[in-house]
């Protein structure tokens, strides 16, 4: 997997500090010298790269992204993200869709997060509108699927009902986990596969450096199994992980989740 680090934030001033994520995730994976499959994790060997951003200039940021994202859509195989927080994938997922429509393929999105980021998006989406902003650039709703939700403002769900958007609740995740991944990997068959995953859909207690924390969610535990169950899909072109405050992280507990996640993957 090529790694690129997007240092980008737009929340508003709410994720200030998750800026320096992608750097700490990939110290971190130092410590993990392999995943739950067994394969050896040398960081040494990685493929890394760093989109430079200045997040004073929305503007040029954004499009920064967009131009390297689709880039390294043409010509790598698989990639991850490391943000920044969710602003940045309303740029790597409409590259994602560009990357797409050029190859003639049919794009699909599952986004792990327990907000549905659906907010009316403004010139320059932050990471409460990065998804309304993308949809609303043409990425297809019957291709996007939502897993974790579970704060929505009355806005995101008039919206949610009003594009049909397909989700899957965290009631839906706790009653069976193995077979409600089935589902989630049944509906990116046949279609090139973008993830994302904001690391608040895992519960705060496992992940308490983040901007908005939201109790009830995925335990690391279920996060890492679905991770490690994705990835084996063939089709599986991006993986972006953001949101992760590590300048707030006093116990290292979610800059740790972050690179065990990576591991995973790569």
């Amino acid at each position: 997997m090529f790694i690129v680090k997007v240092p980008g934030v737009n929340g508003l001033g709410k994720t200030k500090g998750c800026e320096m994520a992608g750097n700490a995730i990939l110290e971190s994976l130092k410590e993990i010298y392999s995943n739950e499959s067994g394969k050896l994790i040398d960081t040494k060997l990685l493929n890394l790269e760093e989109i430079h951003l200045d997040n004073s200039n929305l503007k040029l940021t954004n499009k920064l992204i967009y131009e390297n994202s689709l880039e390294t859509f043409e010509t790598k195989y698989r990639t991850g993200f490391l943000g920044g927080d969710h602003s940045i994938s309303y740029s790597t997922t409409r590259a994602f869709l560009d990357y797409c429509k050029n190859e003639k393929k049919k794009p699909c999105l599952i986004v792990f997060d327990a907000h549905p980021d659906l907010m009316e998006p403004m010139k320059e989406p932050t990471h409460e509108e990065w998804l309304r902003g993308l949809i609303e650039y043409g990425f297809p709703v019957e291709n996007i699927l939502l897993v974790g939700n579970r704060n929505s403002d009355r806005k995101e769900i008039e919206f949610l009902k009003k594009s049909k958007i397909h989700t899957i609740s965290m009631n839906k995740l706790n009653e069976d986990l193995q077979d409600t991944c089935d589902t989630i990997m049944e509906f990116a068959n046949g279609k090139e596969l973008y993830v994302s995953i904001d690391i608040d859909v895992v519960d705060p207690v496992f992940a308490p450096s983040t901007g908005y924390c939201e109790p009830g969610g995925l335990t690391s535990r279920q996060m890492i199994y679905l991770v490690s169950r994705i990835n084996k899909m063939k089709n599986l072109k991006a993986v972006d992980i953001v949101e992760i405050n590590s300048e707030k992280d006093k116990t290292g507990l979610t800059v740790k989740l972050g690179a065990k996640l990576l591991s995973e993957l790569v």
